[in-house]
């Protein structure tokens, strides 16, 4: 199994994401030293009788109150001395009464990232934690003991405090926690896993519980499933494209060399390669049928009777080209599935920009995350090694690095921006669905030559419900603080609701993308095939057959039928020498893939569990995996 090694300067999201999802850790002996002379240090001070926040003073509204020798109830007449120190009881306080989450525990894996983080940072040897400490919060890591920790209860500042203390009131024997499939108590977890509880000193209750490791373990994780939905989102988008049989200049280099967003320019040049080798995008408008309804009599042979549609044109007479001479010169006078236009809709034209955008948004997060995983995050920060100065508190520094509002921004940013992938993958699935918008293709892309069928009619209600639901969830935390500690922290981030809000809505935009990915295969089949009958269809006939499949041209007895057939004429013979058409090669192996999961949809049946099959291809990355394969 991959072990990680931490040092407190070189912790990646790779590296996270790999112990989140089980690779065990080890602590870098140099690091250790300096973890060791912090720890040294306070202990010094401490013996000096030093005044030093968290230390020898109470918490928060607290402060003000400095530790005496021992217990004041020592004092009462007749009492037993005690016997314990008050700086180790302020730390195991600290722990015990902060641990309130309430709610559903937290994911295995975002509790192995939790820990992960916090034992990072302690690695920078600012917190004051001793040695021996961080060695337990590491084995209790490797050993796979995974702290319950339930999901709602901190308000990012001062960091992520009741979250954390979950996670070490574990380590004091105290609190529950999952090991080997079972919810124990933490105390038969360590002994179930030979391991000790650990009894605190100088500030290290402080130094485990305060910091922004709640908001940073989800926000990387949810950043490492957004890029997963990124790559299928412009994968989804480009089988969408060839199923519309959709124009590619929108896509073109050139055209986005002049609006160069760094996010916009990847998305074109990720559609343009997985379209490349498409005959369905940019073909001549007038080899394009449209759909209609199957009927006995639709097809002329054994085989052809076996498809799910008829086929057809409107043919366009002399009388209604006025001023239109120029193009009937370069395309054919047939009105099929496409429409004589020179662009394609919004949520085709424009995917670079939304899609891009979206992915400059995560951009942004990741520089903000990759800066925090290797960030000192608690108070006070310690500086054993500063020489010059005058007094203690020019060593043990009280500031602001627990405020979340860095993350809190940033996730902000990531929540309005799912919503927006989200939708513009439902739009372009309402425009596979929808007759008068698809291009030729059946309505809910189902044959319904008996008016009995569904098809993907509530496919698309699915998409748009989530869709709503995500748009509900997209406000802002971050802008609504709520004063905690008796206004001694008057302002905090929000931010470890921001982040538990990201990771569940990049699950939700993933169950989206399922839905158009689903669609547009359906989608594909029927255009590819219908474009491939009448291929076919001219290579075996004459134009005489094929004039059949056109309407609104002269009577065979009437004026003008010659040249009607004439141009019916061309037109077969421009499909008769086309090859089969198909769509871009890695849009193709992404549909094979789909297709061995679920088959195409002939005639209504149960949808649910093939709902089900694609939400899990698509959360697992299998498309991905298939387009990068091939």
């Amino acid at each position: 199994m991959q072990t990680i090694r931490l040092d407190g300067q070189s912790l990646t999201r790779g590296r996270l994401v790999a112990v989140a999802r089980g690779a065990k850790v080890e602590l870098d002996p140099a690091a250790l030293a300096a973890v060791r002379r912090a720890a040294d240090f306070l202990a010094e001070q401490v013996r000096r009788e030093e005044p030093i926040y968290g230390v020898s003073t109470g918490f928060g509204s607290n402060a003000d109150k400095l530790l005496g020798a021992h217990p004041l109830r020592d004092d009462l007449p007749g009492a037993t001395r005690s016997g314990r120190s008050l700086h180790e009881e302020l730390q195991h306080n600290l722990i015990v009464t902060h641990a309130v989450c309430v709610g559903e525990p937290m994911a295995a894996d975002v509790v192995r990232a939790l820990l992960c983080i916090r034992i990072n940072t302690l690695l920078r040897g600012h917190s004051g934690i001793r040695v021996e400490t961080l060695q337990a919060l590491a084995a209790m890591l490797n050993a796979g003991i995974v702290p319950v920790v339930p999901q709602l209860g901190s308000v990012g500042a001062s960091g992520d405090l009741a979250p954390l203390s979950h996670l070490a009131i574990v380590l004091l024997g105290g609190g529950e926690a999952f090991f080997e499939g079972a919810r124990v108590a933490g105390a038969e977890a360590l002994r179930r896993a030979g391991l000790q509880p650990v009894s605190l000193s100088y500030k290290e209750g402080l130094a485990l519980n305060n910091g922004t490791a709640q908001m940073l373990a989800m926000g990387v994780l949810a950043l490492d499933r957004l890029e997963l939905m990124l790559d299928t989102a412009d994968l989804a988008a480009a089988m969408t494209i060839d199923a519309f049989a959709g124009r590619l200049g929108a896509f073109a280099e050139e055209v986005h060399a002049l609006r160069p967003h760094p996010g916009q320019v990847q998305v074109a040049a990720n559609l343009r390669r997985l379209l490349e080798g498409s005959t369905l995008a940019d073909i001549p408008y007038h080899l394009v049928p449209r759909f209609r309804p199957w009927l006995p009599g639709s097809w002329d042979t054994e085989d052809a009777r076996s498809l799910r549609f008829d086929i057809g044109w409107d043919w366009v007479p002399a009388d209604q080209r006025h001023g239109r001479e120029k193009f009937y010169l370069r395309f054919l006078p047939f009105r099929g599935g496409k429409k004589h236009q020179p662009q394609d809709s919004y949520s085709l034209r424009c995917i670079p920009q939304v899609h891009g955008a979206v992915r400059d948004a995560a951009a942004q997060a990741a520089r903000v995350l990759d800066i925090e995983l290797n960030a000192v995050t608690d108070n006070p920060l310690v500086f054993p090694d500063r020489t010059d100065a005058g007094h203690v508190e020019e060593q043990v520094i009280s500031a602001g690095h627990f405020h979340g509002m860095p993350l809190a921004l940033a996730l902000s940013y990531l929540k309005a921006a799912i919503p927006t992938l989200a939708s513009i993958s439902e739009r372009r699935l309402n425009k596979l669905v929808d007759p008068a918008t698809s291009d030729g293709l059946p309505a809910f892309l189902i044959g319904n030559e008996d008016g009995t069928e569904s098809g993907h009619m509530i496919v698309q209600y699915t998409a748009a419900a989530i869709v709503n639901d995500l748009a509900s969830r997209a406000h802002p935390a971050s802008v609504f603080s709520v004063p905690t500690s008796a206004n001694a922290e008057d302002h905090v981030s929000m931010g470890a609701n921001e982040a538990r809000h990201v990771l569940a809505m990049v699950e939700d935009l993933g169950k989206v993308l399922a839905l158009e990915l689903y669609t547009a295969a359906q989608a594909l089949d029927l255009r590819r095939d219908m474009i491939n009958a009448a291929r076919a269809l001219a290579r075996r006939a004459d134009a005489a057959a094929l004039a059949r499949k056109v309407q609104g041209g002269p009577a065979p007895d009437g004026a003008g039928h010659a040249g009607f057939l004439a141009e019916v004429e061309a037109l077969r013979t421009q499909l008769a020498q086309a090859a089969a058409f198909h769509p871009g090669t890695a849009v193709a192996q992404a549909h094979a893939r789909i297709r061995a999961t679920v088959p195409f949809l002939d005639r209504d049946r149960a949808m649910d569990g093939e709902v089900a099959a694609m939400v899990a291809l698509v959360a697992a990355g299998g498309l991905v995996e298939a387009r990068q394969a091939g």
